[in-house]
């Protein structure tokens, strides 16, 4: 054999074993999605602490891959019966990290942190918080009815739905447990939507009220003890656990996280909670859910459902949160402004600041944020309440 034969041997081998031999149309076209979402995460600064991850994760399982070559992410093993030994030894890397949002461990741990970042004191001082938080939760039921009419299962439907708490982890959490197929497009329309409150909720806030609501300007707030904000925790716990067992997971390091905020003599487990551990847990969980969008998964109509699904449950939520809004308005003489309602929602603190900015435009002298900081933390409870609720009704 020549010198030219061996030259063009080689160059067939590793062309052969190279990803251009194999790639595919929907390859190419979700590692142009990935490049998107890459710039609007850091870019743009939509939601990157989770977008950033999502997408590189995105990038990388839907890179092609010869025959016989290791694979970062294998769908067929999450198929049907799940071997987690067989995933262990046969899985890529993004199997093994995977495992963490299929049992549940990483939105779980994400809600110690958010636990522990969060002050439950502007809800307590103002308890009817709770119900615009509550109220807030409207479009969820609402897209769980429009997807099932659309033709999407039970679960499918319930996994869509909670989109509309504008709460990530959750839908995460919902979604690996009752519809995985479907996780990868549900949690980059979440993280989506997220990042767009402040141009989604404006129009929609301005819409329902009117220019005498949105000047309303509200009574400062009552000091919260401290009593009071170690108890919290504790009774919501108990409270809600034994009615909705299935919301434990979530809900209980969500208050397991605040306690250890608000007890005062766990300061090192609280740091670390809220940063060296909530960001571990970030990158893993952001990394593994973008692997699960393989293109021949992902690159459906349904996809698309669940976009414009998801759009129409945050955006019922608003509506729901600022009715009620509205509604307490009427009942307390003009004391409430409506718009501290679409903060319902649990994007926490942007939808707070949404509420804010639009209260400034109406009255340049009005402050709602901490008042709209009660419904927005009440909006994390109701969306994990939710979502307990769900996966009671649907597993």
């Amino acid at each position: 054999m020549n010198v030219m034969d061996m030259l063009g041997n080689t160059l067939t081998r590793l062309w052969e074993s190279s990803g251009f031999a194999v790639i595919q149309p929907g390859q190419i076209i979700m590692i142009a999605l990935a490049c998107i979402l890459l710039y609007l995460g850091i870019v743009r600064g939509f939601e990157p602490l989770l977008l950033v991850g999502i997408a590189f994760g995105m990038l990388l399982t839907n890179m092609p891959v010869p025959e016989g070559a290791t694979r970062i992410f294998t769908p067929e093993l999450w198929d049907g019966h799940i071997e987690y030994g067989k995933i262990l030894r046969d899985g890529g890397l993004f199997d093994i990290l995977y495992i963490g949002v299929k049992s549940g461990v990483y939105p779980s741990l994400i809600f110690l942190g958010v636990g522990a970042m969060t002050d439950f004191g502007p809800m307590l001082a103002n308890p009817r918080s709770l119900l615009l938080g509550a109220a807030a939760q409207l479009g969820i039921y609402c897209a769980l009815i429009l997807a099932i009419t659309l033709g999407f299962s039970g679960s499918q439907a319930a996994s869509i739905a909670i989109i509309g708490g504008a709460d990530g982890p959750t839908a995460i959490w919902l979604t690996s447990q009752l519809a995985p197929g479907l996780l990868g497009a549900i949690a980059i329309a979440a993280y989506s939507y997220m990042a767009l409150v402040p141009l989604i909720q404006p129009p929609i806030m301005r819409a329902l009220t009117t220019k005498k609501e949105r000047e309303v300007k509200m009574e400062q707030l009552r000091n919260v003890t401290k009593t009071e904000k170690i108890l919290f925790p504790i009774i919501v716990s108990i409270a809600t656990i034994f009615v909705l067992p299935s919301v434990a997971p979530l809900l209980g390091c969500l208050m397991l996280g605040n306690l250890l905020r608000e007890c005062g003599v766990v300061d090192r487990l609280s740091d670390t909670a809220q940063n060296a551990l909530m960001n571990t847990i970030v990158i893993f969980l952001s990394v593994s859910v973008g692997a699960t969008t393989v293109h021949n998964n992902f690159l459906k109509p349904a996809t698309l459902q669940i976009i414009v699904l998801g759009l129409l449950a945050f955006s019922f939520s608003t509506v729901g949160g600022v009715l009620l809004g509205k509604l307490m308005y009427k009942l307390t003489g003009g004391k409430i402004n409506p718009l501290i309602g679409s903060a319902g929602v649990s994007a926490v603190p942007m939808a707070a600041r949404v509420s804010q900015k639009e209260g400034q435009k109406a009255n340049r002298s009005n402050f709602l944020l901490m008042h709209a900081m009660g419904p927005n933390v009440a909006g994390v409870i109701g969306s994990a309440v939710a979502a307990g609720f769900l996966l009671a009704v649907f597993k």
